[in-house]
């Protein structure tokens, strides 16, 4: 997991060149040298003993418990997770480690108050984080920045059931490795949940370096794709996790969404 930032290439074309162009870009920042984020670094998940990025004591995922998350009773701020579902451009590519999609500005989170601009999203299977000793077949992570740089990100976990219409949407623009295809128009909402409640931690990366100080925010409600669907993904991936990592006394909150 580490974000793509764009930079503003496309200032002198007209808007038929803008997303042409922004896909080239893309498609050069893969081979960029890897950043604090985690672009550009490659890695294997059969070999995970073998990521030597030095890390620390806060790393993620882990196993989230009901029982022993600490409910979110401050009154004295918002507290909830506010995501501006705007339908903007977005860029699917394939990046030998997962489905990723990129997304142009203009879709954002209010989190706790602070203000979060979406840099990419992408999933993980089976899903990295555990709910009450299960573990959901995919899971999916928006990624998000604040002005200040600080990360956060949001873990959505999917569990079979109904097809979803903008996993269909990401998985038909899937060409091979390395190249990108734009995804005109693309809205977030249906990978979302309509109950926002979420467990919220300390951690990091789940990819090399394994950068920490990134705030977690699961999701504790799931959403749904089809048995087909969750095949098609796992005609690419069918195990880019990272193993499970202790808390080390870590305190977990868990927030109820007021709307509920």
């Amino acid at each position: 997991m580490g974000p793509r930032i764009f930079m503003k290439s496309t200032i002198f074309l007209g808007a038929d060149k803008a997303l042409p162009a922004m896909l080239l870009f893309t498609v050069m920042l893969a081979g960029a040298t890897p950043d604090a984020t985690g672009e550009g670094v490659r890695f294997d998940y059969a070999h995970q003993a073998g990521w030597k990025e030095v890390h620390g004591d806060r790393q993620s995922p882990v196993a989230l418990d009901s029982n022993n998350a600490m409910p979110d009773l401050d009154d004295d701020e918002d507290d909830s997770i506010k995501i501006v579902r705007t339908t903007r451009d977005a860029i699917v590519v394939d990046n030998s480690h997962t489905i990723q999609v990129n997304v142009l500005p203009g879709n954002f989170a209010t989190i706790r108050g602070r203000r979060f601009q979406l840099q990419q999203f992408h999933f993980h299977t089976p899903a990295e984080h555990v709910i009450d000793g299960k573990r959901y077949p995919l899971e999916l992570h928006l990624v998000y920045r604040a002005k200040n740089g600080r990360l956060a990100v949001i873990g959505v976990l999917f569990q079979k059931g109904a097809a979803n219409p903008a996993f269909d949407a990401i998985m038909r623009r899937v060409v091979r490795a390395g190249q990108a295809e734009p995804m005109p128009e693309f809205d977030i909402s249906p990978l979302l949940p309509a109950d926002l409640s979420y467990f919220q931690y300390l951690g990091s990366l789940t990819t090399p370096p394994l950068t920490e100080n990134a705030e977690w925010h699961v999701l504790s409600q799931p959403v749904t794709l089809s048995s087909a669907q969750l095949e098609d993904f796992h005609r690419y991936y069918t195990a880019n996790s990272r193993d499970l990592q202790p808390l080390n006394g870590r305190e977990v909150l868990y927030h109820r969404d007021a709307k509920r």
